[in-house]
């Protein structure tokens, strides 16, 4: 599609990540190995990872404008984390960089023949700290947003951001992935959750963890179904998929043209290695029917 051909942008679309960013190894292989094995790699990436990252990265391809919270260590990998952002129209003037440290990273293994991911995250050092972001930096990132998005791995600094979200009456987005430490806490707040296949039946569970009753509507999607050769790597899926939503909810499209948007641009993702290769951009024609 070219750029003449496209709908207008959201009016409102500057959206704020708060979450994992880290830099990915990924080595595909024929199949996975069993212990103490020695195989070879059939092809190699190392590119940018991490929740939040992904989901941003999706949103700045689709045409909004990001911005993210987050911490990284200034060394090299940090660096390059930083710069993959910043190319792709990521806004990091809200990254905490620490002078010593080390930047988070993870291994991933992707397995040709299950076409499943295995992935060994290393957390970065030292943690993030709700001291890390100043009162004026928190309000200055807020500053025009039109929704907030939490993966909950940075769960202290998540709840601050979307306690202040919520008093300027700012909608949020939590991945609810898993069950995570503070996730409890950023449900109560958030105006949307994109679940995996199991957090659902998973609600009970956090109801009697004291939660409370949670109101509101299920909205349940139809998968886009990848023929199995032009299956590659599954990682990073589920960020572009949130990624798409965050677009859907600034432009306004009802559920059931959201949902199937969101699996495209996921389905995408897929057909290349790592999480961030197959996002498509905004200009890709197989967007072209959910954007009209």
């Amino acid at each position: 599609m070219s750029s003449d051909s496209l709908p207008p942008l959201p009016e409102s679309r500057i959206v704020l990540g708060c979450g994992g960013i880290s830099v990915d190894f990924l080595a595909a292989v024929a199949a996975y190995p069993k212990p103490d094995d020695k195989i070879r790699s059939t092809s190699l990436k190392v590119q940018g990872g991490g929740n939040a990252g992904n989901a941003m990265t999706c949103a700045a391809r689709l045409g909004l404008n990001p911005r993210i919270i987050s911490k990284i260590a200034d060394d090299s990998q940090g660096r390059s984390i930083l710069e993959e952002l910043e190319a792709d129209g990521v806004n990091t003037s809200f990254l905490v960089v620490s002078k010593d440290g080390n930047s988070p990273f993870t291994y991933i293994i992707v397995d040709s023949q299950t076409k499943t991911r295995t992935c060994i995250h290393t957390p970065g050092y030292p943690p993030t700290v709700v001291h890390d972001l100043s009162q004026s930096s928190l309000l200055s990132a807020l500053d025009g947003v039109r929704i907030v998005y939490s993966d909950g791995r940075l769960p202290e600094v998540a709840l601050v951001v979307a306690q202040e979200a919520c008093h300027k009456n700012i909608p949020i987005l939590v991945d609810a992935e898993r069950k995570r430490e503070g996730l409890d806490d950023l449900l109560k707040l958030a105006s949307y959750v994109v679940c995996s296949a199991n957090f659902p039946q998973s609600f009970t569970k956090l109801r009697a963890n004291g939660i409370g009753t949670i109101n509101g509507r299920l909205f349940v999607g139809t998968v886009e179904k990848i023929p199995p050769p032009e299956l590659v790597d599954t990682t990073g899926a589920g960020d572009a998929f949130i990624g798409a939503v965050l677009y859907a909810i600034c432009a306004d499209m009802p559920p059931e043209k959201m949902l199937p948007f969101a699996a495209q641009v996921a389905a995408a993702s897929c057909r290349a290695l790592g999480a961030r290769t197959g996002i498509p951009h905004r200009s890709d024609p197989r967007l072209a029917p959910f954007l009209d």
